[in-house]
């Protein structure tokens, strides 16, 4: 399911490419109508598919009312959680595909827990793990990090008595999305390397300006998740799907202002950057900072993993302009390093 949603998500990303060929300014009516048709799906059809996945995956492995988690982990969820993602994509949302995996693996687990007749709780929640975890691991290629995702964000502990279910199926996730696509490396690859000395300057600096950086965008964002005070919060309360069109009017405006580059989920350009090459200004990581807050506040179903990674890897190559005694390649890795979000609730 993994390489099928990514697969799924580049073909939406090549038809938004396909779009911008033929007029960039179609963006200012494709981008309003497809958030407002997500957010209208979404609320009408499909309750629970909104935001990123992971915070409905670490709910369910903490309620105790099973037919809630039933709701919210059900294939139909799942299924429209990929097909509202990459609508998102096609339309020029900041969102990954990385964070709704993870909810679509818990609900697959889940789907075959009920299946197998299981009614322990403590199982029921192994295996919601479980899937998340693979789900992590497949869409990066990284199974140390859905290990210790499954450990550290959903569970939040570890647990020996589950540990062997969710190893076992981190492993066969991997083994299966390697089979379908080979080895792939998420952002190919670099031989860059910080060397012990003047150096290291640039790991304090990345660290203070991505965690300051990282810390207040999830700090608004769950400011936002909690509600909007005001006029402007009995306004999105009251027409969701205005707000959703108005949120793709900005998208959109910001797709044009930086030349198409806030667009999608920013894979491309942190690659490039990443890669050393190709060169973005400095106005990129501010609009796809913005780009990425506009996209959650809309309410569409869609990822903080991939955006929030190209945020970081543009910022360091901003700051690889001032230490130029280190090797730009290691700044942009350090830059992705502390800017990854936290996992709010959606709104």
């Amino acid at each position: 399911m993994a390489v099928a949603f990514a697969r799924l998500a580049d073909t939406a990303a090549h038809a938004r490419t396909a779009l911008l060929h033929i007029n960039p300014w179609l963006m200012l009516l494709v981008t309003p109508l497809g958030l407002a048709l997500s957010t209208w799906l979404t609320r009408t059809w499909f309750r629970g598919a909104q935001g990123s996945g992971i915070p409905q995956a670490i709910a369910c492995m903490h309620l105790h009312d099973m037919a809630i988690v039933d709701k919210v982990l059900a294939l139909r969820i799942a299924l429209a959680k990929i097909c509202l993602t990459c609508l998102g994509l096609l339309s020029g949302a900041s969102i990954g595909r990385e964070g709704p995996t993870v909810q679509v693996g818990a609900s697959i687990m889940h789907t075959v827990g009920r299946l197998a007749g299981l009614t322990d709780v403590t199982k029921q929640r192994a295996l919601i793990k479980a899937g998340g975890a693979a789900g992590v691991a497949a869409a990066f290629n990284t199974p140390l990090a859905g290990i210790v995702f499954g450990i550290e964000e959903l569970a939040h502990s570890f647990e020996q008595r589950t540990s062997g279910t969710m190893l076992t199926c981190v492993v066969i996730s991997g083994v299966t999305a390697i089979a379908l696509v080979g080895n792939y490396t998420y952002f190919g690859h670099t031989y860059s390397a910080v060397p012990v000395g003047a150096s290291w300057l640039a790991v304090v600096v990345c660290g203070v300006l991505g965690g300051v950086s990282g810390g207040t965008f999830s700090a608004l964002l769950v400011r936002i998740s909690r509600g909007i005070p005001g006029a402007f919060g009995r306004f999105v309360s009251l027409r969701p799907i205005l707000f959703a069109a108005l949120c793709g009017l900005t998208l959109a405006i910001l797709g044009l202002l930086s030349g198409g580059m806030t667009y999608g989920t920013g894979y491309t350009q942190a690659r490039d950057i990443i890669m050393g090459s190709d060169q973005y200004p400095v106005s990129f990581f501010l609009f796809k900072l913005l780009a990425t807050l506009v996209s959650y506040c809309s309410g569409i179903p869609g990822g903080l993993f991939a955006p929030s990674l190209s945020v970081g890897a543009g910022m360091g190559g901003w700051i690889a302009h001032f230490l130029p005694h280190t090797t730009p390649g290691a700044v942009v890795l350090l830059g992705t390093v502390p800017i990854l979000p936290q996992s709010p609730s959606p709104p």
